[in-house]
């Protein structure tokens, strides 16, 4: 199905927000006040395009959709522009643009320096974000990885914390670093079939079938230090915690769905028995990463570093999904993905709201918070919970998902699948621990703090804000059929394309 331009410019819509704010004639507060419209209004009006690409999308059809190219770009080295939507990316669409526009209304009354900077550097962050879960093409999608880490940098080094600098750096020489050795294996691959379209290559991949474990390996570091996976995962806790309120829900939200993303679109079609014969070595990790994000999640006192720590808890999950290789887990991973974008970003932005106001993520700072701000209390209860995956909330559906793919995967998850899923389950008990601890210790007990007893509750931004998040947390959690329907397809024909291409190995 042509796109005739649609995907084009929901990619690239987030740029005339950007030009717009350039034109801007520097009028001190009135102009801080036009740039925070325009960076919203621009990413509501992006948010609006992805909902007629929803509604022109055809769940039934497993294949690419609305289509802009194949066009030749670099012809002599076989680079096209080519952009598509299906199954796998529609929904990190979705919550692209979805949770954009929320992570700038976040900022509305946080940044006041530099705002200008902030609000461009905001919307080519979700320019850069649309564009790798549309790229068909492995030129066009490096090119748009590699961008996403040029606006994070300096998000988070303008506008992060005490130890901004060295999150900032950190985090770009991490990803930086990784990203190198995919590009050899993107190289190789071009070379190899002349071309760089995915869909080409994936026909092809014959011709590199003797490489794949290396290449597997090339693409699989990069991804695996953006989700991040145990041991990969240092740089994401300095990263959370010096990042801005808005940083830090977008690297949440979205950006660590980058890593999840990646491997289910390229290692997973392009790699089949390499994805099969490491698929045991990265569930382990994840396992790890579950059960270790969740420990060191206990330790903190810093409730900010504990939010960024359980996210390493949480994506092991969705690894885990992805390498159960069968349509439960994948399609649990993709839902999990979706629900840990939400989840977290809301917790990330409750953490904004308590900092904004008092100076301080210390949890041993806060206590008796729920009588000084009883609504923000109530929904910050519903959101942690949410997170623990209770039944009725978002994050049940894709554990469950997850774990019901995990115990079926028999051929993937050698030598028993059950023990497997057995670890990864402890990692649901530890959640309710840390989770819980966390909130009995900021919300609970006496209002003795005369610093605390000053708290205002929620105003009416953060409460729509928040009730954004709640929507679709209820929503998955009630009636998630929707969402299963629109990736049953396309996740169908990637798991029967993973089982043809094993059987004909053998």
């Amino acid at each position: 199905m042509n796109g005739n331009g649609l995907l084009t410019l929901v990619t690239f819509f987030p740029l005339v927000g950007v030009l717009a704010i350039l034109l801007l004639k520097p009028l001190e507060r009135e102009s801080d006040r036009a740039i925070r419209s325009i960076a919203l209004v621009t990413s509501l009006v992006t948010f609006i395009i992805s909902l007629v690409v929803l509604a022109n999308f055809e769940p039934n059809e497993g294949a690419l959709q609305l289509q802009d190219g194949p066009v030749a770009w670099i012809p002599s080295l076989g680079i096209s522009y080519y952009l598509a939507v299906d199954g796998i990316s529609i929904l990190f669409l979705m919550l692209t643009t979805f949770i954009t526009p929320l992570a700038i209304w976040s900022s509305w009354s946080s940044i006041e320096t530099q705002v200008k900077p902030y609000y461009i550097f905001m919307l080519l962050l979700e320019a850069g974000m649309t564009g790798v879960f549309l790229a068909q093409d492995l030129f066009l999608f490096y090119i748009f990885w590699e961008f996403t880490l040029v606006p994070m940098y300096f998000l988070i080094g303008i506008w992060g914390g005490g130890r901004r600098v060295y999150a900032s750096i950190k985090f770009f020489l991490y990803t930086m670093a990784g990203s190198l050795l995919m590009l050899l294996a993107i190289l190789y691959l071009g070379l190899t079939a002349d071309t760089f379209s995915l869909p080409d290559l994936i026909a092809a991949r014959a011709e590199f079938a003797h490489a794949q474990n290396l290449l597997f390996l090339g693409f699989a570091v990069a991804f695996a230090i953006k989700v991040p996976i145990f041991p990969f995962h240092s740089w994401l806790p300095d990263a959370h915690t010096e990042a801005p309120t808005a940083g830090s829900i977008i690297l949440a939200g979205i950006l660590l769905k980058m890593g999840t993303y990646g491997f289910i679109r390229f290692n997973l079609p392009l790699f089949p028995e390499a994805s099969q014969y490491f698929a045991p070595l990265i569930a382990v990790l994840a396992i790890i990463g579950i059960i270790y994000g969740a420990i060191v999640s206990f330790a903190q006192k810093d409730v900010k570093k504990l939010v960024a720590y359980s996210s390493v808890s949480h994506l092991g999950f969705v690894m885990l999904g992805i390498f159960s290789l069968n349509q439960a887990g994948l399609q649990g991973a993709i839902l999990q993905g979706i629900n840990h974008g939400l989840s977290t970003g809301a917790l990330f932005f409750l953490v904004g709201v308590l900092y904004e106001q008092r100076h301080t993520r210390e949890m041993a700072a806060f206590g008796g918070v729920w009588r000084a701000m009883p609504i923000f209390s109530a929904l910050s209860l519903i959101v942690v919970l949410s997170s623990m995956g209770l039944p009725g909330l978002n994050g049940f559906v894709g554990e469950f998902t997850i774990l019901l793919g995990s115990m079926g995967a028999m051929e993937a998850l050698r030598p028993a699948p059950w023990i497997y899923t057995a670890f990864a389950t402890s990692g649901v008990i530890l959640a309710a621990v840390y989770l819980l601890w966390m909130f009995q210790r900021v919300f609970m007990g006496p209002l003795d703090n005369p610093e605390n007893q000053k708290l205002r509750d929620v105003n009416g931004r953060e409460l729509a804000i928040f009730l954004a998040f709640l929507l679709f947390i209820f929503w998955i959690g009630i009636a998630p059929s929707l969402y299963f329907r629109l990736m049953d397809t396309s996740v169908a024909s990637l798991v029967n394309e993973l089982g043809a291409a094993v059987t004909a190995v053998r």
